[in-house]
């Protein structure tokens, strides 16, 4: 195997790693939060405040801050994949002591002017870790039940500290994550059909411990898979919000009631219209096809992404763009499915589109990471 750290990276010029960056990948990703400018701006009923203008100023900073983690040599960035790791866990421990609570999670630390969201930071450090453990894993023991039982250890552990908060959504996803970077290491199709069918035995105990002493889930988790499946057993209660979302679908049609006039964003019938439901306001307004421009744009950067992992020649690089890019895709087809009642609400929101800190500045900085893979794919000559 070859040590990134011992021996001289590519010799790039600044202006010569600009012209590797993947622009197309750069100009979706604008187009897509130029999409979140305009929503932000309707829900707000016309005005930049309180959502749009903030929104804009962060993603302008997460923007430069994405370019420069694209210059930055890959080889920096793989040495600080085990510490990045680290100080995530050690955040989200000290969430447990000294996090604040919003709508009934302890999932944020106040550092003052910004509130910091760790699981947010976790899907990338374990990405990271796990792409640099497999790095350095001889490729003949990836299969090896020792080895993939440390693997699943470093999943395992933030997995458990984000359930805890609780953050279902986000436990989903470090798994899915994590299993992604398994899966491009080369990882035997018996170990997923296993940890599959472990699954299954997981959720048969997760509904066979309501009401005991042991219950795996919080009581409105367990309301929100019931409403999953039958909405209209609670409308006004734990349904309001996938039945508001579903009226809202259906009011949209095609084309949509035209920008600023849905009735359910404009009305307030809508919750979280900003955050985890925006895609349901911008189906109201633009309709099917407006929606559908959108689902696009991500199909896109999915695409291009998926292109530039082919390319990279890198261990390091691949497995960490991929992660990444596995992360970035469920990000978005979770929230689409959870707004329109295909899956439970689990409070995961739009990327690059919903109103927030600490998930869009994260979400740009790993594509920083992907770029930096991307710009740096060779090996040194």
């Amino acid at each position: 195997m070859t040590d990134f750290s011992t021996i001289p990276g590519e010799r790039l010029s600044l202006f010569g790693k600009l012209l590797r960056i993947n622009w197309p990948v750069t100009l979706l990703i604008a187009a897509i939060a130029c999409v979140g400018f305009v929503t932000l701006y309707s829900v707000a009923g016309g005005g930049f405040d309180p959502w749009a203008k903030r929104q804009m100023i962060r993603f302008g900073v997460g923007f430069a801050g994405m370019i420069v983690a694209a210059m930055i040599d890959i080889r920096y960035w793989r040495m600080a994949a085990a510490p990045f790791y680290i100080l995530s866990i050690g955040l989200l421990i000290a969430v447990e002591f000294m996090g604040s609570i919003g709508m009934g999670a302890q999932r944020w630390i106040d550092l003052g002017p910004v509130q910091l969201q760790p699981s947010e930071v976790m899907k990338i450090s374990l990405v990271m870790a796990l792409a640099r453990y497999y790095d350095w894993l001889d490729p003949g023991k990836v299969n090896r039940p020792l080895w993939v039982a440390l693997a699943l250890l470093l999943i395992a552990v933030p997995a458990a500290l984000v359930l805890k908060q609780p953050d279902l959504g986000t436990a989903i996803l470090l798994g899915a994550g994590g299993a992604t970077v398994m899966f491009l290491a080369g990882l035997s199709w018996w170990y997923f059909v296993t940890m599959g069918a472990a699954a299954v035995g997981a959720v048969s105990a997760v509904f066979a411990s309501r009401g005991t002493e042991w219950q795996l889930l919080k009581d409105y988790q367990f309301r929100r898979i019931e409403t999953f499946l039958d909405p209209s057993t609670d409308p006004l209660g734990a349904g309001y919000h996938i039945t508001q979302s579903k009226i809202a679908f259906g009011s949209g049609g095609l084309t949509g009631r035209g920008f600023m006039q849905g009735t359910q964003s404009q009305l307030n019938f809508l919750p979280e219209k900003h955050t985890d439901f925006i895609f349901t306001t911008l189906a109201e307004e633009f309709g099917y096809f407006g929606t559908m421009s959108l689902l696009m744009l991500y199909a896109l950067v999915i695409v291009f992404c998926v292109f530039s992992v082919v390319a990279m020649k890198r261990r390091f690089n691949s497995l960490m763009a991929g992660g990444l890019t596995m992360t970035f895709f469920l990000l978005f087809s979770i929230n689409m499915a959870m707004v329109t009642g295909l899956a439970p609400v689990v409070g995961v929101p739009l990327p690059l589109v919903s109103y927030g800190g600490s998930s869009l500045m994260v979400l740009l900085f790993s594509f920083g990471l992907i770029q930096s893979a991307y710009v740096h794919r060779h090996p040194p000559r």
